[in-house]
């Protein structure tokens, strides 16, 4: 088995904060969300011994390659790289990376979801009379989201992109999982070549195709998901883990400086943070090398490399290297490399 990650999206919905660091590679409470994506699979890539992890970029240039051949190597999975320049939907990320898939079994996870899933192995080992597996969540507003129609035993009878009347609520988590691999390469090409007028090319279509050709797909239930598609949604989503890992005594690094300052559990905070006559928290995440000196902050995400002074801040994600001196209450959205004063 291999795991496909595409992951070439410019992340636009989540701007300014991936113009300069791709929106898989975003820290959430100590680690990157791509990181933490391949350590929820971590079981299923030791039982099935996945050996090759296949990612599909846009054009993010050396170090985002390094960091990825680095985090492959530490999951001791070797990495294959392939390009998609051109911003033209799910279905020809997927098409790009046509080499690799050669029939054996695979599994797709997008990089903007995460999941808390106990069954993953289970499901698949259990999977004797449908070859292909799609998990699904549901959802308070499906019209957002690729979604299927399922019969009383699971088997998906249609799949919907993003319907603009209710159909279902059963949204595509953004995880998939193929028996025969060669089967989905086919049914992408005669996609894209029998649609050379659509501007982009969704797999929510390739699999509604495959369907209709006979293909059967099973929907598996997921048991907690996090979706990072938007600023709103990324921050529920720290929330959410921070909750989740609230017992874990690693989210404060032993290696911080805390004077005179409240901290409000659940909060993470890397090695090397200075923080000074603060309140920080509830469900704050601040990245290493940082310092933060006579501040309120709930409910943020601070990146790596920052300074932030006299700010009462909430509902905010600063980047890297950034530097922020505030006063009244706002909600900041502000890149890497960002100077306010």
């Amino acid at each position: 088995m291999k795991i496909i990650i595409p992951m070439a999206g410019k992340g636009s919905r989540l701007f300014p904060h991936t113009l300069n660091t791709p929106k898989p590679l975003i820290y959430i409470a100590g680690k990157t969300v791509l990181r933490r994506l391949l350590e929820s699979l971590c079981n299923l890539i030791h039982i099935f011994s996945i050996q090759e992890i296949v990612f599909i970029i846009g054009n993010f240039g050396k170090k985002v390659e390094k960091q990825l051949i680095k985090l492959s190597h530490d999951m001791n999975i070797n990495p294959v790289i392939y390009y998609q320049v051109d911003p033209l939907g799910t279905a020809d990320a997927l098409l790009k990376a046509k080499k690799s898939l050669t029939g054996e079994p695979i599994l797709i996870a997008f990089s903007d979801s995460l999941f808390y899933h106990n069954f993953f192995e289970k499901e698949i080992n259990n999977n004797n009379q449908v070859n292909n597996i799609i998990w699904t969540k549901k959802v308070k507003n499906p019209h957002l989201f690729g979604v299927v129609q399922c019969d009383s035993s699971e088997q998906i009878t249609r799949f919907i992109e993003k319907p603009s009347n209710y159909i279902s609520n059963l949204a595509i988590v953004g995880l998939y999982y193929f028996k025969n691999s060669l089967l989905l390469k086919k049914e992408l090409e005669s996609l894209l070549d029998h649609n050379n007028n659509e501007q982009e090319y969704q797999l929510t279509s390739v699999l509604e195709n495959m369907r209709k050709k006979g293909e059967k797909f099973i929907s598996k239930q997921i048991k907690k998901w996090m979706d990072f598609g938007n600023k709103k949604r990324t921050i529920s989503s720290n929330s959410r883990i921070l909750s989740i890992e609230s017992n874990d005594s690693k989210l404060i690094h032993k290696k911080v400086i805390i004077k005179n300052s409240l901290i409000i559990k659940p909060c993470s905070i890397e090695e090397n943070t200075n923080i000074e006559d603060s309140i920080i928290g509830p469900y704050v995440s601040i990245g290493k090398h940082t310092n933060i000196k006579n501040c309120t902050i709930k409910k943020s995400i601070i990146q790596n490399y920052t300074i932030i002074q006299y700010a009462n801040l909430n509902y905010s994600i600063i980047g890297n290297h950034s530097v922020y001196v505030g006063g009244k209450e706002e909600k900041i959205n502000l890149s890497d490399y960002s100077v306010i004063k």
